[in-house]
């Protein structure tokens, strides 16, 4: 079964495309980020060239392109088979540990493609930000499940939160600080502290802790508008806040 396109979508339907992306694949996998090269690129697709640098402007917008090629494929097979989990927090963990075993089972290619999402080029916004939008309507598809009900506003900043969680750790995972288990277990740990929190906000959507001389807050606001989240740490004299806005991982646009 194939799966319809998602808003975002980087659509591959154009043949040279294509082409030109498998190539890139089979590059990344035997040589990793250096051995893509357009012009080894263009050789191996068969495609001209200019046609390549037509259709992407660097070595790194190709490279993004596979990873939304990958996202494609993912999609695919969630549709033809569902994620498991009797909730919303189990398919939640399960759709992360599925993507990063997608990108770590391939290592030359998932240390290219997340070295050329994390480059930080202007070049890449458009296509990066069109990745993230469906690497969202994927991660919203497969937690509901067969789960009709809606995804909150305040999911939705977890989610968001979560994927800057497992892009950072995906980073640690290409320089070889951890393995790929390191990386589903924490983004699992914090999808756990999260949704604990939600639960506990229960309609009201604001969370109080305290104890001690600390206290903790979190409150979140949704809408179909912005979305905002804010955490505030404070223990003595001493303070730090952190702040947060809708969209998740690296180069992500307004």
């Amino acid at each position: 079964m194939t799966a319809a396109p998602i808003p975002g979508e980087l659509t591959l339907v154009d043949d040279r495309a294509r082409r030109i992306l498998d190539a890139a694949v089979r590059l990344a996998e035997s040589g990793g980020f250096s051995a893509v090269r357009l012009r080894d690129v263009a050789q191996a697709s068969g495609v001209a060239l200019g046609t390549v640098y037509k259709r992407f402007r660097s070595k790194e917008d190709l490279l993004v392109g596979v990873l939304s090629l990958e996202l494609v494929a993912l999609r695919e097979r969630f549709g033809d088979a569902p994620l498991p989990g009797a909730t919303r927090l189990d398919r939640l963990i399960e759709c992360f540990a599925a993507l990063t075993e997608t990108l770590c089972a391939r290592p030359h290619l998932g240390r290219a493609v997340i070295r050329s999402a994390a480059t930080g080029e202007n070049a890449l916004a458009e296509r990066l930000h069109r990745f993230h939008s469906a690497l969202m309507e994927l991660i919203v598809g497969a937690i509901r499940g067969r789960d009709e009900g809606p995804v909150t506003a305040t999911e939705l900043e977890m989610l968001a939160v979560l994927q800057d969680v497992w892009f950072s750790r995906l980073v640690g995972w290409t320089a070889e600080l951890h393995g790929p288990e390191t990386v589903v277990e924490q983004v699992a740990r914090a999808a756990r502290l999260l949704y604990g929190a939600i639960e506990g906000a229960g309609e009201s959507g604001e969370i109080r802790s305290s104890g001690g001389s600390g206290s903790g807050e979190l409150r979140s606001s949704g809408g179909t508008g912005a979305e905002s989240g804010e955490l505030r740490s404070s223990a003595g004299a001493e303070s730090g806040e952190l702040r947060s806005s809708g969209g998740a991982g690296p180069g992500r646009t307004g």
